[in-house]
């Protein structure tokens, strides 16, 4: 899968040291520039829906099972790779100094009806919930809270790139629609 992007958060000073390696999987679920999000109160953000891939987990059948969980999307379809975000972030357990985070996002299709989801108690203390929007109102919202929120997690940098790459690849350009 291509590299989208590769960041070292601005805390860490250098690569050496006790890193813990996390995979992730993340769909891309788009209906003409509504897009499939995750809303979160706690921190204020969008994010694409999916999480970390269990150990010996294939990285679609992580990606189906998660979005399954997070917004009980069905029939999960036509699956194909976008491309994969590295960060490096400081590592909130004593055992590791950094936590290497690699996503692999998904291009995909699901039935226009969610289900149940099947949130964790996290994921519901922090408020998530499955959303549809406007991918371009997704954006500005992010980099509202970028601007504006000392609420703001370490994900949402990640997640407005996503968008923003997202709109400029799947999404017809806005100044060639007003050409036509």
């Amino acid at each position: 899968m291509r590299l989208l992007k590769s960041t070292v958060h601005p805390d860490i000073e250098t690569l050496e040291g006790s890193i813990f390696h996390r995979k992730a999987a993340r769909g891309i679920i788009l209906n003409g520039e509504d897009i499939l999000m995750l809303y979160t109160e706690r921190y204020h953000d969008y994010t694409l829906p999916g999480g970390g891939i269990d150990e010996g987990e294939d990285a679609v059948a992580g990606l189906i099972r998660e979005l399954e969980e997070e917004t009980g999307a069905c029939n999960i379809r036509d699956i194909e790779p976008f491309g994969m975000y590295e960060e490096f972030r400081p590592w909130y357990k004593p055992e590791h100094d950094i936590m290497h985070m690699e996503s692999y996002c998904y291009v995909c299709t699901i039935d226009a009806e969610l289900g149940e989801t099947k949130l964790e108690d996290y994921e519901i203390n922090n408020g998530m919930k499955p959303v549809w929007l406007n991918i371009y109102d997704a954006i500005a919202h992010n980099e509202e809270t970028i601007a504006n929120s000392d609420k703001k997690g370490m994900s949402i940098e990640r997640e407005t790139f996503l968008l923003k790459q997202i709109a400029a690849e799947l999404l017809p350009s806005k100044l060639h629609q007003k050409a036509s």
